[in-house]
């Protein structure tokens, strides 16, 4: 079940993303010659007008294909992509991202309608209900990690010699446990359907000029908006995640480039899937959560200036408007080559990792 899940994510955020450049390019007067779900072979297909619809075999996604756009432009070239003005052939290319940025604010559109538990900016916490101080993350390493906190526990007391902490305040609990530098804390987490206790020494370091215990922490609660507010606030939390993936992508890129990147800390296809079926098993608005996150990694991912992505296609775009004149064939075809070639390395050392955290 979790295989077909992630292949059911998949296969719905790549189509979407390849009907931006099928819509796009019928609305640009392109030639479009099929419209594939899944890749080759095929099992059936159906031509409407010029336009062949197929489902395919291999169930991992789906392709368009444009006429002109990988080849010489042979017949009917007038409609083909490469004689189409340069506007309208990046606009073609940019589509497919822009479709995966709109499926992704969709989703988080329902997520926020649905009612459920979600991170509070401060201004939302007096509107909320059921507001709690939940941990985010753990940093590896620290007093929290070595006391077996893990994300997603709720903190509900603490206790250090005579003084308690109870409630819901991130900065209210930072000051208690910065107090307690160096002293047993004891912690009542709430974790599944149940509670735990912990105790976890506050160390200096982990934090400048304070003693911390080295987690992430949210409010979480519940906020009934009008749909007016609904509707902004997906834009903003798009426009935020779109932010905060693209400066994670380009700064990992960079990191791998010069071989310091950490694998340890990003997911191939294996840890995806797995994501997805945890996901799956908590219920419906996290996997559509974590839909909405994968596809705007596919947004930011496909924008990159790499030959075989629509970033590199763009890229050749731009220099043709500039020059002029189209590239060598085979200089694009040999770019796209390497470029694909370096992805698949990518994608492999990825897996590689992947397993690794399996097996571990």
């Amino acid at each position: 079940m979790s295989i077909l899940l992630f292949v059911v994510v998949l296969v719905v955020l790549i189509v979407a993303h390849e009907f931006g450049h099928f819509i796009v390019a019928k609305l640009s007067k392109m030639r479009v010659d099929e419209f594939g779900i899944g890749y080759p072979p095929k099992i059936w297909g159906k031509k409407f007008g010029e336009t062949e619809y197929t489902l395919n075999i291999l169930p991992f996604g789906g392709f368009v294909r444009i006429h002109g756009q990988d080849e010489d432009s042979g017949e009917d070239s007038a409609r083909a992509f490469v004689n189409r003005p340069k506007i309208l052939q990046a606009l073609v290319l940019i589509a497919g991202v822009a479709m995966n940025v709109l499926v992704a604010w969709v989703l988080l559109f329902v997520v926020l309608s649905s009612g459920a538990p979600r991170a509070l900016t401060p201004e939302q916490v007096p509107l909320a209900e059921n507001v709690e101080l939940t941990v985010t993350h753990v940093v590896p390493g620290t007093p929290a990690f070595d006391a077996d906190l893990k994300g997603g526990d709720v903190i509900l007391s603490a206790v250090s010699g005579e003084s308690t902490f109870s409630g819901a305040s991130i900065e209210e609990f930072t000051a208690f446990i910065g107090a307690a530098t160096d002293a047993n804390v004891s912690l009542i987490v709430e974790r599944g359907e149940g509670q735990v206790g912990l105790v976890v020494v506050p160390e200096e370091g982990i934090v400048e000029g304070q003693g911390a215990i080295g987690v992430g922490l949210a409010l979480i609660g519940n906020l009934n908006q009008s749909f007016g507010d609904l509707f902004v606030e997906s834009f903003v939390v798009t426009g935020v995640l779109l932010k905060d993936i693209a400066i994670g992508i380009t700064t990992f890129l960079f990191q791998a480039i010069t071989f310091s990147a950490d694998f340890s800390q990003i997911a191939g296809p294996i840890g995806i899937a797995t994501v997805v079926a945890d996901a799956g098993e908590s219920g419906i608005i996290p996997l559509l959560s974590l839909t909405a996150l994968i596809s705007l990694n596919l947004a930011i991912i496909n924008l990159l200036p790499l030959p075989a992505l629509d970033g590199g296609r763009l890229l050749f775009v731009l220099i043709e408007s500039i020059t002029r004149r189209p590239l060598p064939q085979k200089f694009a075809q040999a770019a796209n080559t390497i470029g694909f070639l370096l992805l698949i390395l990518l994608m492999i050392a990825v897996s590689v990792s992947d397993v690794g955290k399996l097996l571990g």
